[in-house]
């Protein structure tokens, strides 16, 4: 009996240490660690690339939780949402530094910050195109300051009397920017600056002049898919300073650091997740490589991030221990 009875105790304690160990290991799922989705394309792409590695490498549950960038922030500041992974300072504004001070999130890292924008060109119209048949058009345009000596090849199809700059829709803060540069660098007595209507016509006329070889100069930014397809050019400007830039914006546009940040209490909740997302860092030229593979290929930003971690091992491996690498590649098989 005392032999039973004691195997009978070590079964019991045999079990509760299963169900402890058990408990321990689907905590990691009980609640889901939830993304922002601010909805445009390259954000959701890294939602997706950091939840297949949290969910396959570390073992914890993700959802993603869209909305608009203010909706989402706040919501990231609240504790409904776990993760940023691109938060465009410039478009949050004081809330940004508020939510720093106030300890409601940690900034964990910088994803990128080489992104460019300013006034682009097609790289033929300046080395030409061989297998296009393309000769140079304007072998010596670097600057913005340029653009007047080879205004004809830009004219305006409404008054071909004047050269014409694609700027950005109207209503956005690069419009102010752009319009204003205009006047500063005297390019209004030779060209007109045209709005066009929406993101999507500004991309349109990119493609439309660069699939039929023709002359464009206009306005667009770094990372896009725009960017990733097609070899452009951005002219060169006075190096950004902010005392030029409060004088009629007479210098580069600055470049932004594109941040993680993490609700204050994921830190202490997933601290190996935490760490890795300090460690994941991207780049414009790939997130634009990224999102031309989606626009080519017709997919969306899930199957654009199972195609980068992929191709792309040697980057994202690196953000990771050896064995969490390994269990995500295994999933990816």
């Amino acid at each position: 009996m005392r032999s039973l009875k004691k195997k009978g105790i070590w079964l019991i304690l045999s079990v509760s240490v299963i169900l402890v160990v058990m408990a321990g290991c689907s905590a990691k799922g009980d609640k889901p660690l939830v993304f922002a989705d601010a909805g445009w394309d390259s954000i959701q792409f890294h939602n997706y690339v950091a939840g297949f590695i949290i969910e396959n490498g570390f073992g914890y549950q993700t959802e993603v939780m869209p909305g608009t960038t203010p909706i989402t922030f706040a919501g990231l500041r609240r504790g409904d949402i776990d993760i940023y992974m691109e938060i465009w300072q410039d478009n949050i504004g004081e809330a940004y530094k508020e939510a720093i001070e106030q300890g409601d999130i940690n900034v964990l890292g910088v994803n990128f910050d080489d992104n460019e924008q300013g006034l682009w060109v097609p790289t033929y119209m300046l080395r030409g195109d061989p297998e296009r048949g393309i000769e140079p058009m304007a072998p010596d345009l670097k600057s913005i300051f340029d653009l007047p000596q080879y205004w004809e090849l830009f004219k305006d199809p409404e008054q071909p009397g004047k050269g014409r700059i694609v700027g950005s829709p109207a209503g956005w803060a690069a419009d102010e920017i752009l319009s204003t540069k205009m006047v500063s660098y005297g390019l209004e007595e030779s060209f007109n600056y045209f709005r066009p209507g929406s993101d999507s016509a500004l991309a349109a006329s990119i493609a439309g002049a660069y699939e039929k070889g023709e002359p464009w100069v206009g306005y667009y930014w770094t990372p896009t898919w725009v960017m990733g397809k097609y070899d452009m050019t951005l002219l060169e400007e006075p190096e950004y300073s902010e005392e030029k830039w409060q004088d009629g914006f007479q210098c580069a546009f600055p470049a932004s650091e594109i941040t993680i940040a993490v609700h204050k209490d994921l830190p202490e909740r997933a601290p190996e997740v935490a760490e890795f997302l300090s460690r994941y860092q991207t780049n414009s030229a790939l997130i634009s490589e990224v999102l031309s593979y989606m626009e080519e290929n017709d997919t969306d930003a899930q199957q654009a991030a199972i195609y980068f971690l992929k191709e792309y091992e040697n980057i994202w491996s690196g953000w990771v221990p050896e064995d969490v690498a390994e269990k995500v590649k295994a999933a990816l098989q």
